[in-house]
């Protein structure tokens, strides 16, 4: 499978921008993801939403891509440790039902990443 084909190209740079999108039209879902300690939580929501807006529109001009793809692979280590990993270890302490959902989530990030990975390559500027 190329990955470098447009179908995947446009379809990682919209599934950014409609997550992006979702931050801003609906905030509140979130919260219950952010670790407590975080302060100004409604702003880290709003600003995490426009930075996954961008960095998907970023993804789609050649020029922006490598860039795009290497902050977008830095945005998703960032959050695996500062919020998925907390979250799912919190999870667990508590009992929480969505326990299992966390741990499911932590793989796909790694997907996330891998499937960023081949436009951070000049090859994915051809």
């Amino acid at each position: 499978m190329n990955l470098h084909k447009p179908v995947f190209l446009y379809s990682m740079a919209i599934m950014y921008m409609a997550l992006g999108l979702m931050h801003l039209v609906k905030p509140t879902l979130y919260l219950a993801v952010m670790p407590a300690w975080l302060p100004f939580k409604m702003f880290l929501i709003y600003l995490s939403g426009v930075t996954e807006i961008l960095l998907g529109a970023l993804l789609i001009p050649v020029r922006t891509r490598m860039i795009s793809a290497w902050l977008i692979i830095a945005m998703l280590v960032v959050f695996f440790f500062v919020i998925h990993v907390p979250q799912a270890i919190a999870y667990y302490q508590t009992g929480n039902k969505y326990f299992i959902l966390t741990l499911i989530r932590l793989p796909m990030q790694f997907l996330l990443i891998a499937w960023a990975w081949p436009y951070t390559s000049a090859a994915s500027r051809e």
